[in-house]
């Protein structure tokens, strides 16, 4: 999907967030929002949301001498996200229906976004997610497709909720043993997005093949991807996709078979979806 009048807006506020994030001096701050508005008058509406971040969050590390703008935040997501995993374990391991305990965890690790127009309280999230009904519910579907695959492609999303997922492919595997699962990463340090640092230290690389992707975009932006990623995207029999980024990236896709995991968080989503700001969606298309 392409960029609308309203993600302009949200793509400047976030050079806002970043200043704060990062500590800037006043001086900084003003030189890094000013330089956002300044490329924002020649954002092409050809382009999707993550690939018009991916020039945004270039050119603000340039500025800020600081390659990784949210280090700091993507630690404190994962150590926030593992104080839930033993009580998250147990409500899979009590579930009669684990792949819908295990994949409403996975949704709610989505609220873990430091660039949504609208913010989610995690421990919220994790309190009422097992009550709250899908607003798009293809789980059938995915299940479905599941039982007959043979390989399937997970993209990830951001940095704490990566440890949700790694439990959602734990759990995968058990129900689907004859899977190979691929877990598929950003190529570079891109807003709180996960990448081969962060996933390797979560030990993804001994639950399931890690790839990295090569994209710079905080979405899976196929045209950037390695070609190894390609192949591996191309020819899964089935690719669950993480996050706002990769169902911005991926709709439309050349390919079938994409289950959209996700938490609704900006109106054009909304709108794209034809659901509402805050609802959970599991859409195969």
């Amino acid at each position: 999907m392409y960029i609308d009048e309203v993600c302009v807006g949200c793509i400047i506020n976030q050079s806002v967030k970043v200043a704060d994030a990062i500590g800037a001096s006043e001086e900084l701050s003003d030189k890094l929002i000013s330089s956002v508005e300044k490329m924002s008058k020649d954002f092409s509406f050809a382009d999707t949301p993550p690939e018009i971040a991916s020039y945004v969050y270039e050119k603000m590390s340039l500025i800020a001498g600081k390659e990784d703008l949210y280090d700091k935040q993507k630690r404190d997501s994962t150590k926030k996200a593992l104080s839930f995993v033993p009580l998250l374990k147990n409500k899979i391991k009590d579930s009669d229906n684990k792949l819908l305990t295990a994949t409403k965890i996975a949704v709610a690790g989505n609220v873990i976004d430091l660039a949504a127009e609208f913010e989610f309280d995690l421990e919220d999230e994790l309190n009422k997610i097992f009550d709250t009904q899908f607003g798009i519910d293809d789980l059938k579907k995915l299940e479905e497709e599941l039982r007959v695959a043979k390989s399937v492609v997970i993209l990830g999303d951001n940095v704490g909720e990566h440890i949700f997922d790694y439990m959602f492919i734990q759990t995968l595997k058990e129900l689907y043993s004859d899977v190979n699962f691929i877990y598929m990463v950003r190529g570079c340090p891109i807003i709180n997005d996960v990448t081969m640092k962060e996933a390797k230290e979560a030990k993804f690389d001994e639950l399931c093949d890690l790839v990295d992707s090569g994209v710079n975009t905080p979405g899976f932006a196929y045209s950037r991807a390695f070609e190894d990623a390609k192949l591996l995207f191309d020819d899964a029999d089935l690719v669950i996709s993480k996050g706002m980024g990769n169902y911005e990236s991926l709709s439309p896709s050349h390919r079938e078979n994409i289950c959209f995991l996700l938490k609704v968080k900006c109106g054009v989503v909304a709108s794209s979806l034809g659901k509402e700001v805050g609802d959970i969606v599991c859409k195969m298309v």
